[in-house]
């Protein structure tokens, strides 16, 4: 029996010194490492490091920056969303506007004051509603530049006058903004 315990120890022996020299190279691997490095050595890693470093801020920033963009930029889409989602119910409630404008017009011209009274108050009360909504008028008069942004050219007339070319002649239809956005054009008619 104990020449197999001998035998056991023998087996063990070179597993202990092969563990040795393994950590003798490993020490050696790092004292030749340390002496070839050098003064000038240290000072180029440090260059690099801070210039990584630097790299490494910039990207930083610039990421910071971009998502800081991103959340401004969806905040503004959802408010502009809130702010113009009634656009297309507003736009067509424009129309009951005209179809008012139109009912008071002809009572003017039949002399029928109690009707136009009647459709003045409800075309006033149902503008004012609207308004508080956000809808404004777009102020059109004759004689008024003609701006692409807020005016639609229906026709284009001879001028009637030298000072009239280019001028608005006459409105055909009222335009609306929502907020501050053109919901629908002013249509008019240009002088030539």
């Amino acid at each position: 029996m104990e020449n197999h315990t001998y035998k056991e120890d023998e087996n063990l022996q070179p597993k202990n010194n092969e563990e040795i020299t393994e950590n003798n190279s490993d020490n050696t691997l790092e004292e030749n490492f340390s002496n070839i490095t050098t003064e000038k050595d240290s000072e180029d890693v440090s260059i690099k490091l801070k210039e990584e470093l630097q790299q490494e801020k910039d990207r930083y920033i610039r990421l910071f920056a971009e998502f800081e963009n991103y959340k401004k930029r969806t905040l503004k889409e959802k408010s502009d969303y809130f702010q113009y989602a009634n656009q297309e119910i507003l736009l067509s409630l424009v129309g009951i506007l005209d179809d008012f404008d139109r009912g008071i017009q002809q009572s003017e011209a039949t002399g029928n004051d109690s009707s136009k009274e009647g459709l003045q108050l409800i075309y006033n009360k149902f503008f004012s509603t609207l308004k508080d909504k956000g809808l404004t008028l777009i102020e059109v008069k004759p004689g008024d530049d003609f701006n692409v942004d807020l005016h639609e050219a229906i026709t284009q007339i001879p001028a009637p006058s030298e000072d009239m070319k280019g001028k608005i002649v006459d409105v055909i239809g009222t335009g609306y903004r929502l907020h501050d956005k053109v919901i629908r054009f002013a249509k008019v008619v240009t002088g030539a």
